[in-house]
């Protein structure tokens, strides 16, 4: 039992880093680094989960004009968690992030079960981005008056549910219309789909395809991909002052009241909801490794970009609840919603544009932080060795990163999304509670380590997080607890079957 939870000391993860053949590139500054956090940050969370969390919808209540207020209390457990995450990335500059944290202060057995739970944080999740991703392109694709192919633009799952729901507002006499266009269309995929041995072929082509162009650009070395970012961001933040800046002239405070319709229990289910939007912050931490001088930019950039975000998301959330009556915004693309309703289809086409970029940066990012996971547990023989290879020219994980994109475009391809936002949620919300309760057991197990950065108050700080990410976590459904569970039973299967038995702390 003891070798489950063995430490893997700081001063080993330190020399096996400096090992030439598995060295990664030192690039990154602060500005790059809290680019980086907002480009991971600021993405299809704000331009699709705001409309469904003021909204409401038939599983959970809406938090309404008070969704400012839920995302302040995201913000607040996400802050919390951001200063325990500082403290680790800023004393551990090391690939791996939250892994490579609980490797050093929880033992083996907890580090493996974090590292496969960041697959939902990152993987999974890039698949939910990559939809979005898709939607929105194909929405600005309409704008310009080019129609895709409706067969090669969504998920064979939301295209036979659409088709239900269309059969049964006809059984029932009422208007199909009333469904809306995004349902009409994936209907419509059923019966206009080629088909193969009487079964229609449906894929989501744009969101395949969009991983893959990510992927490659990773391959290549991560300062072209900082640089991707970085314009990437840059743009977005463009299109969002737009929005704010046109949206605040058609503000009308009537649409504020009632301000908290289901009261602090749709501001807490909403917070949960909205949570996917701040995914993203604790993605910086991942390129410790490629940053220079990371004990004093890695807590720049994170800390940075989680302010930056914040305030930008309240602002967002005030004049989106301004424009139209938060009952109307449970749409996909609640912000093109809101100028839509008042006729101005040119605003809501540029909005779209702004989508397509913001999910671009976030797919970079998540992207980017999967395979220095993987590479990071392949480095410690808790998966194969060709998982830990560095590219002899571009200095990148690479095969990780290939494998990465293949398997995040062949799932983005014929996933569903409402599938995969909550999973993961309560994945990165898990990874959050562990980081802090390490916190908590290296400041007492080594209390003399060099701290750079030191989270203040603790253990006041950790317990707080384990505590407000704990609540949030309690607030998504049960279906999601039962799918998350089922994902560590995988997990372990893989560990007792080849990780327990390679690692390289059991070969010495």
């Amino acid at each position: 039992m003891s070798t489950l939870f063995r430490l893997k000391s700081l001063d080993r993860i330190f020399h096996e880093a400096e090992r030439p053949q598995q060295q990664l590139k030192r690039a990154l500054g602060p500005v790059q680094l809290t680019l980086l956090g907002v480009g991971a940050i600021i993405g299809a969370g704000i331009f699709s989960t705001v409309g469904t969390a003021a909204a409401g919808g038939a599983d959970h209540l809406g938090g309404g004009p008070a969704i400012v207020l839920s995302f302040a209390l995201t913000a607040v457990a996400c802050a919390f968690a951001a200063l325990c995450y500082a403290e680790f990335a800023a004393m551990v500059p090391i690939s791996g992030s939250a892994y490579t944290y609980a490797y050093a202060t929880l033992g083996e057995l907890v580090a493996w079960i974090i590292g496969w739970d960041l697959i939902i944080e990152y993987a999974i999740g890039n698949v939910a981005v990559a939809i979005s991703w898709s939607g929105y392109f194909q929405e600005l694709l309409r704008g310009l008056g080019i129609e895709f192919p409706v067969w090669l633009g969504v998920d064979y799952r939301t295209a036979a549910q659409a088709l239900q729901q269309v059969g049964e507002s006809q059984a029932a006499g009422l208007n199909i219309a009333d469904l809306g266009l995004a349902v009409e269309r994936a209907a419509r995929a059923m019966t206009v789909a080629p088909q193969l041995a009487g079964m229609p072929i449906i894929f989501n082509l744009p969101a395949f395809l969009i991983v893959m162009l990510v992927t490659w650009v990773l391959v290549i070395g991560i300062s072209e991909s900082a640089w991707l970012n970085s314009a990437m961001v840059v743009l977005k933040l463009v299109i969002i002052a737009f929005f704010l800046i046109v949206g605040v002239f058609y503000i009308k405070p009537e649409n504020w009241t009632p301000f908290a319709p289901n009261g602090f229990k749709g501001v807490s289910t909403a917070a949960a909801l909205i949570f996917f939007a701040y995914i993203g912050f604790d993605a910086v931490s991942t390129a410790a490794e490629e940053t220079r001088d990371p004990q004093r930019n890695m807590p720049i950039g994170m800390i940075a970009s989680l302010v930056v975000c914040t305030v930008i998301y309240i602002l967002v959330a005030i004049v989106l609840t301004g424009l139209v009556r938060y009952d109307q915004l449970g749409t996909a693309e609640p912000l093109a919603t809101a100028f839509s309703a008042l006729g101005m289809h040119w605003a809501a086409g540029v909005i779209s544009l702004g989508a397509v970029f913001a999910t671009t940066s976030v797919l970079v990012v998540f992207q980017l932080g999967q395979p220095r996971i993987f590479f990071s547990m392949a480095r410690d023989g808790l998966l194969p060795p060709w998982a830990a290879k560095v590219h002899p020219r571009y200095r990148t994980p690479h095969v990780t990163t290939i494998l990465t994109g293949i398997g995040v475009a062949a799932f983005a391809a014929i996933a569903n999304i409402n599938e995969v936002v909550e999973l993961t949620n309560i994945g990165t919300l898990f990874a959050f509670v562990l980081v802090a309760v390490g916190i908590i057991v290296l400041r007492r197990v080594d209390p003399s380590r060099a701290r750079p950065f030191r989270t203040p108050m603790v253990p006041l700080v950790p317990l707080l997080t384990v505590v407000m990410c704990g609540y949030l976590m309690l607030e998504l459904p049960w279906v999601t607890w039962v799918r998350f569970g089922v994902w560590l039973a995988i997990g372990l299967v893989f560990y007792f079957l080849y990780g327990v038995r390679h690692s390289t702390l059991r070969e010495r």
